[in-house]
C-alpha cells in the first residue's frame, strides 16, 4: 500500500557469521530439518521445538536501546536468524526465499485489470455528465438526477483519496491507542518482528504494536506512505508480555512479515485491488492465495509453530493442546459437498482444515479450489486410529 515499489529481499538467508553472536544461532546448532521428522504419511508437521532459546545478548544487556523501526546492536543482523533447512520440497521454497503461492499474481493481473475497467468507466460516466446536454421532461424541467452520484461510481471517482486517507488513518490509530513493542515492552513479541524481517531480507523492520484483543486471536499488517507495521492483539500474550506459546507466535509474526515482504500492503497494489471486495469468489481468492504465499513466510521463518499456530486459531490459546492438528488437517479430504466447496471460495482466508493440510504437507501449494487428494486407502485414519491427546496445557511463561 505505498507509493514505492514494495520491496523484494534480495536474499532471506543467513547474514554471514558474526564470532559475536550466541551459540544456538551458529549453524551446526540449527534446529534439525523439520522434513527430516515429517510424518510419512502426508509430510507431517515437524515436532515442537521445546528446548529454550538463549537471548541475544548485546553490548548494554539482552535488548539494549535501539532506534525505532532498526535492528538492535548484537540482534539481526549481524548474527542472522537461525540457519534454515538444507532440503527444500521443490516450489516452496526456491532460491532459499518463501514462495508466493502460484494462483496469486495471475488473479492479481485480473483482478488490476477489472479494477482498471471501472475507474475508466466511472471517469467517462464522469466526463459525459459533465459535457451533455442537461435531461428534460415532458414538462419542460430538468433532471437532477444523475448516475454520477451513484455511492459505487463516487467511491471509485475518490478510490486512491480515500484508500489514502484509510491507510493513514489506520496508522494513526495504532501510533496513539497501541502499546508499540520495543525491547522493555512487549519484548517476545519485538525480537520476533525483527528476527522475522532480517530472516526475510527487509532492510527495515516494521513497527509492531500490540493492541486489546477483547479475547480474540488476530493480527494484521498494514502501511501508510513509506511506513509498515505489523499489529498483534494482546491475546496472543500472557501477563508481563510473554508469549503463551512461542513458536506459534513466532508463526503468526512471521506471517504478518512476510505480508509485508511479500508487497500486499503496498498503496499501489491494493489501490489496484480496490473493486476486490465486491468480485465474488474471483476478489476473495486472490486474498486466500495472498494468505497461502503469507503461510509460506510463517513456516520458513519458524516451521515448527505451524500446528501450534493453527490450533490456537481452531480453539484459542487456553484450548489449543486439545486440538488434535493431524486429525484436524485429515478431515481436509474427507469433508465433501457443494456447501464445503462454497464456503472456502466465498472465504478471504483458506477454511483451515485445507490451511492445515497445506501447512502439513509441503510437497505442492495450498489447495485453492479443490480440497485435496485423499491418500491412499489405510492411510486416514492411520493405522489404530488417532493417539488420545494428553498433552498438557501450556502455562507462560516459555522460553523464546
Amino acid at each position: 500500500m505505498h507509493p514505492h515499489e514494495p520491496h523484494f529481499p534480495h536474499s532471506a538467508g543467513s547474514p554471514p557469521e558474526h564470532t559475536d553472536s550466541p551459540p544456538s544461532l551458529h549453524k551446526d546448532t540449527a534446529p534439525p530439518s523439520p522434513w527430516a521428522q515429517s510424518d510419512p504419511r502426508t509430510g507431517g508437521f515437524p515436532a515442537p521445538d521445546s528446548a529454550p532459546r538463549a537471548p541475544f545478548p548485546g553490548p548494554t544487556g539482552p535488548y539494549p536501546p535501539v532506534a525505532p523501526g532498526h535492528y538492535a546492536p548484537g540482534h539481526f543482523p549481524p548474527g542472522g536468524p537461525p540457519a534454515p533447512p538444507s532440503h527444500r520440497p521443490r516450489g516452496l521454497m526456491p532460491w532459499d526465499r518463501p514462495a508466493r503461492h502460484p494462483w496469486e499474481i495471475p488473479l492479481l493481473i485480473v483482478v488490476i485489470m477489472i479494477t482498471a475497467v471501472a475507474y475508466l468507466l466511472a471517469l467517462v460516466l464522469m466526463t459525459v455528465e459533465l459535457f451533455a446536454d442537461p435531461v428534460v421532461d415532458e414538462n419542460g424541467v430538468e433532471q437532477t438526477s444523475s448516475i454520477v452520484t451513484s455511492p459505487y461510481v463516487l467511491l471509485l471517482l475518490f478510490a486512491p483519496v480515500l484508500l489514502w486517507a484509510g491507510r493513514g488513518l489506520n496508522l494513526a490509530t495504532q501510533r496513539v491507542n497501541g502499546v508499540k513493542m520495543s525491547p522493555t515492552q512487549f519484548p517476545d513479541g519485538y525480537r520476533l518482528v525483527q528476527e522475522a524481517a532480517a530472516r526475510f531480507g527487509m532492510h527495515k523492520a516494521p513497527d509492531a504494536y500490540v493492541i486489546l484483543g477483547n479475547g480474540q486471536i488476530n493480527a494484521f499488517a498494514a502501511g501508510h506512505g513509506f511506513r509498515r507495521f505489523v499489529v498483534v492483539y494482546s491475546d496472543l500474550f500472557e501477563i508481563g508480555g510473554a508469549a503463551r506459546e512461542p513458536d506459534g507466535l513466532a508463526f503468526i509474526i512471521g506471517h504478518e512479515v512476510g505480508h509485508i515482504a511479500a508487497g500486499h500492503v503496498s498503496y499501489w497494489r491494493q489501490l489496484g485491488m480496490f473493486v476486490a471486495p465486491w468480485l465474488p469468489v474471483l476478489g476473495s481468492s486472490l486474498i486466500r492465495a495472498q494468505e497461502y504465499t503469507a503461510d509460506n513466510h510463517g513456516f520458513c521463518f519458524r516451521p515448527q509453530g505451524a500446528p501450534t499456530a493453527m490450533a490456537t486459531l481452531a480453539a484459542g490459546k487456553y484450548l489449543n493442546t486439545d486440538v488434535g492438528v493431524d486429525e484436524m488437517a485429515d478431515r481436509a479430504v474427507a469433508e465433501k459437498g457443494g456447501f464445503v466447496w462454497l464456503v472456502n471460495a466465498m472465504a478471504s482466508h483458506p477454511v483451515l482444515t485445507w490451511r492445515m493440510w497445506a501447512l502439513r504437507d509441503r510437497s505442492k501449494p495450498g489447495p485453492m479450489f479443490w480440497r485435496p487428494s485423499a491418500p491412499p486407502p489405510g492411510m486416514i485414519p492411520p493405522p489404530g486410529g488417532y493417539p488420545l491427546n494428553s498433552a498438557p496445557p501450556a502455562l507462560p511463561p516459555k522460553p523464546v
